[in-house]
């Protein structure tokens, strides 16, 4: 488990941005869990650095935006996390994360977070192409074992892009403040 929570002391989220349409308005849950009283810090896929403002994202939050692993000895940027939100979370994460693929740092934290009871959780941004595979149900499952919290979230028609308007990004906020006001 995560270590306690220190009295007076905000919580500290993780928000893993991937590679996704709606990635460049992700300033609008930072905005959110700031409000909620949540301390934030940006993980990005390496692919997912080119839908955000980097610059804005790391002047909304104070932290630099973490896409690559530190080398040893390396000062770590970022508190450790007492919640992780995977939001815009792609085709391609979903189902590298279930099938134990941990071969970015976005991933590599991920599974981190798992071994040590960190509560997650994932807000997909996928078209109903992608969302009828076998595979992608699969890894929503298989996450969902794993105590993963799953958001809503609508496909939008592939090739259409588009969807932003019903992403609801506080989606995550909703699984997750219960999870982390209830531990001691």
């Amino acid at each position: 488990m995560t270590e306690p929570q220190v009295p007076g002391k905000k919580p500290f989220l993780y928000v893993v941005v991937c590679a996704a349409g709606v990635a460049g308005d992700v300033g609008k849950l930072i905005t959110a869990a700031q409000e909620a009283n949540w301390d934030v810090g940006v993980v990005a896929t390496l692919q997912g650095l080119g839908f955000i403002d980097t610059e804005a994202a790391e002047a909304q939050t104070g932290y630099p935006i973490r896409s690559a692993w530190r080398s040893p000895g390396d000062p770590r940027p970022l508190p450790p996390a007492d919640a992780i939100a995977v939001a815009s979370a792609t085709f391609n994460t979903v189902n590298k994360w279930a099938a134990g693929i941990s071969d970015t740092l976005a991933l590599g934290i991920l599974y981190e977070a798992y071994g040590m009871g960190i509560p997650t959780a994932v807000l997909p941004y996928v078209n109903s192409a992608q969302a009828a595979d076998p595979a992608y149900r699969q890894s929503l499952e298989r996450l969902r074992e794993m105590g993963v919290l799953i958001g809503s979230y609508e496909p939008r028609r592939p090739k259409a892009g588009g969807g932003a308007d019903r992403y609801r990004w506080e989606g995550a906020l909703d699984l997750l403040t219960p999870k982390v006001s209830a531990r001691p």
